[in-house]
């Protein structure tokens, strides 16, 4: 793989289980449950993804670096929390850097997971490379949610998968139109800029029965 794929899912991974130590954390798991949880969020989607492609075994069990950031970040994460003194906007705080790794997170394994497709399938220049992305992108985090009995955010929370079909497609676009690692940054900063956008200004997508409707 290149150079530009390795930083992107160096970034990813440790996002992602960054964002998986948080959950974990605030389920009040112990040190193993937090770590389980962020080494699925890291490397879930990505282990996905090879399997999908046909890589088997999946890289993140043949060349363990991702595997080791994972489990680093949740020791580190999981050591300094509790006597790192919050402000009263602890929690605040907290939720902030939470959705800021999700996203980067997010960005970060669209990009791989596009690139992926394109090393290992050429002849598919749109809807493969796009699928692939967000479903590494979102694959970890629905396996986080789903062991941290939550339901998945990318069933709920608006403007999330979609920002990830954009930034795949759009990187599809651009691939053949410039420097691979160029196009890849433009679709990463795409979906980070999709994606705290609705964060911000709380885009929505179409609910059918409304947001605040009672469920079945």
């Amino acid at each position: 793989m290149s150079t530009t794929w390795m930083i992107f899912e160096i970034l990813g991974t440790i996002a992602f289980a960054f964002s998986g130590t948080v959950v974990g954390l605030s389920r009040r798991m112990d040190i193993f449950g937090i770590t389980v949880l962020a080494v699925m969020t890291g490397v879930g989607g990505g282990m996905i993804r090879d399997v999908l492609c046909g890589i088997t075994p999946p890289s993140a069990i043949v060349h363990p670096m991702s595997l080791l950031l994972s489990i680093a970040t949740a020791l580190t994460i999981s050591f300094i929390y509790p006597v790192w003194h919050l402000p009263k906007e602890g929690k605040v705080l907290v939720a902030i850097v939470y959705h800021i790794s999700d996203t980067l997170g997010l960005a970060a394994f669209t990009v791989t997971g596009a690139l992926t497709a394109f090393y290992t399938y050429p002849q598919y220049h749109y809807i493969l490379p796009t699928m692939l992305g967000v479903i590494t992108a979102v694959g970890g985090g629905i396996i986080r949610d789903m062991m941290a009995r939550r339901m998945p955010v990318v069933l709920y929370m608006d403007v999330y998968a979609i920002a990830s079909v954009i930034g795949g497609f759009l990187l599809c676009i651009l691939r053949p139109r410039m420097d691979t690692a160029l196009a890849s940054w433009i679709a990463f900063s795409v979906v980070l800029s999709i994606r705290i956008a609705a964060i911000h200004y709380g885009w929505q997508l179409y609910h059918p029965l409304g947001r605040h409707e009672k469920e079945l």
